[in-house]
């Protein structure tokens, strides 16, 4: 997998994810196990921040106040897109983002609305995305196939699907 940090190809990963509805929030556990979780995504723009709303006294901001690594998958399987975001996660109090993320089908979940004081934004602070897009043609694949039937070896992924391994912020700062 190619490694990258250019301008570019963090504008890429915007692209793969700005569609999404909904993405899996993966926590660490008191214990060490990962615990996973959908979540609704929010913005209309990425600037390496990834926005969510959830509820004040939830498991999964005990989990952050632990340990606040954290991992969210976006996965598209009828494009065949995937990315996975790992970062650092906070909560943020700014009554003005979260009046901005808001929008009226939310009270689904959040029925008081955005006035409601158990209310909290989780903010995740993007250090890598990893994604694999774009997928190769039919005749690409056939290719491949046929070659891995006749040489007993498998075609690098990067042969078959564009993937990069793509750094917004250095880790640990």
């Amino acid at each position: 997998m190619e490694h990258t940090s250019s301008p570019s190809d963090q504008a890429k990963v915007w692209d793969l994810i700005k569609d999404s509805h909904t993405a899996l929030l993966i926590t660490i556990e008191e214990d060490g196990a990962l615990q996973a979780r959908p979540m609704g995504c929010l913005q209309k723009q990425f600037d390496g921040t990834l926005w969510f709303i959830t509820f004040r006294h939830s498991s999964k901001l005990r989990q952050i106040r632990d340990d606040d690594h954290v991992l969210v998958a976006y996965v598209k399987p009828e494009k065949y897109e995937y990315v996975a975001i790992s970062g650092r996660a906070k909560i943020v109090e700014d009554k003005q983002k979260l009046e901005e993320l808001w929008f009226e089908g939310l009270r689904v979940w959040f029925p008081k609305g955005p006035d409601d004081p158990e209310l909290a934004l989780l903010a995740i602070e993007v250090e890598k995305a990893d994604y694999w897009a774009d997928p190769a043609s039919i005749v690409t694949y056939a290719f491949a196939y046929v070659r891995t039937r006749l040489t007993g070896k498998s075609p690098s992924p990067d042969e078959i699907t564009e993937s990069k391994s793509v750094r917004f912020r250095r880790e640990g700062s």
